[in-house]
């Protein structure tokens, strides 16, 4: 059995992609001569020939063209090696799927990935929006490592690993130059009533219909980000994150509309769902400590 290394390896291939040493040699940072040399101890190993030499260029030869394939699969299969046995080195994993309810705030989401680039440099990070019942079938099935979800009715099996953040208090805004932003706090709760809400549908979906649905007049959309730009633009009202004006978008655009009828925000539990396995446990501490952080500057707006 042959033993080739990965400097042959990578010599061979990129000679062969660029037909030319001395190319060669400036992509591996490596000197003509040292380039030349390997790929001659190559062929004398295997006992064939790989290049034809012409002039200042090279030829590859047939042997050369069916060996090709082979290096260049055998130099990704070591490449995936190292990547994977250096993320082993931070937690076990090359890559992780954070999955999310549509109405977390994407600044939120923007600190996880800025905590994680920095605690886990090489460890890809996939952000899904997801359904409460996709997350939960993707961490019993493994294609999601993480979840954040709306737990105002859930019942979670023992697979999962859960840990409670808090609530989100949700409460009323419409743009600051509707009418409903103009009336005093005796009048608004009729007035939303009889007003457009936009509803998210991760909400209906999660079996809050009952609490979230105050307008008879609603419609039902699939993005908050949409949902925002529609109020702004004094096509309706919703219920959003209370903190979502301070930390995610221009403050004078919509504002938080005061109801005398009720001045109790709707609370959506939050928790941070993910697989009962050592391998995910470092990461969740980042992600769980980076959460904590963020509410409690959220807090402390107030």
């Amino acid at each position: 059995m042959m033993n080739f290394s990965l400097e042959q390896l990578l010599a061979f291939v990129t000679v062969y992609e660029f037909k030319s040493f001395s190319k060669a040699a400036v992509k591996l940072d490596k000197h003509r001569t040292t380039i030349g040399q390997v790929i001659t101890n190559l062929e004398d190993q295997l006992a064939i020939t790989l290049f034809e030499r012409i002039g200042r260029s090279v030829e590859p030869t047939q042997d050369a063209t069916l060996l090709y394939h082979y290096a260049k699969q055998a130099i990704e299969q070591t490449r995936t090696f190292d990547r994977m046995a250096l993320s082993l080195s931070y937690g076990g994993l090359e890559s992780i799927t954070i999955a999310y309810a549509s109405f977390i705030p994407q600044h939120v989401l923007t600190v996880i990935r800025r905590a994680l680039m920095q605690d886990f440099p090489y460890m890809r990070v996939n952000l899904l929006v997801r359904s409460k019942a996709e997350i939960k079938k993707g961490i019993q099935d493994g294609s999601i490592h993480f979840g954040l979800v709306n737990v105002f009715e859930s019942k979670v099996v023992n697979s999962i690993d859960a840990s409670l953040l808090r609530s989100i208090p949700f409460v009323p805004y419409a743009s600051k130059t509707s009418e409903l932003a103009g009336l005093p706090p005796s009048e608004t709760y009729i007035a939303l009533k009889s007003t457009r809400q936009f509803v998210l549908k991760s909400m209906i979906d999660d079996d809050m219909s009952k609490r979230i649905l105050l307008s008879s007049y609603y419609e039902v959309v699939d993005q908050q980000q949409l949902i925002i730009r529609m109020v702004q633009e004094e096509l309706g009202w919703a219920l959003l994150p209370r903190n979502i004006t301070n930390v995610e978008y221009d403050s004078g655009d919509i504002v938080e509309i005061e109801l005398d009828q009720s001045k109790d925000a709707i609370q959506v539990p939050v928790s941070l769902w993910c697989q009962h396995s050592k391998q995910v446990m470092q990461v969740k501490k980042t992600i769980y400590s980076c959460l904590m952080d963020y509410l409690k500057a959220v807090d402390n707006l107030y």
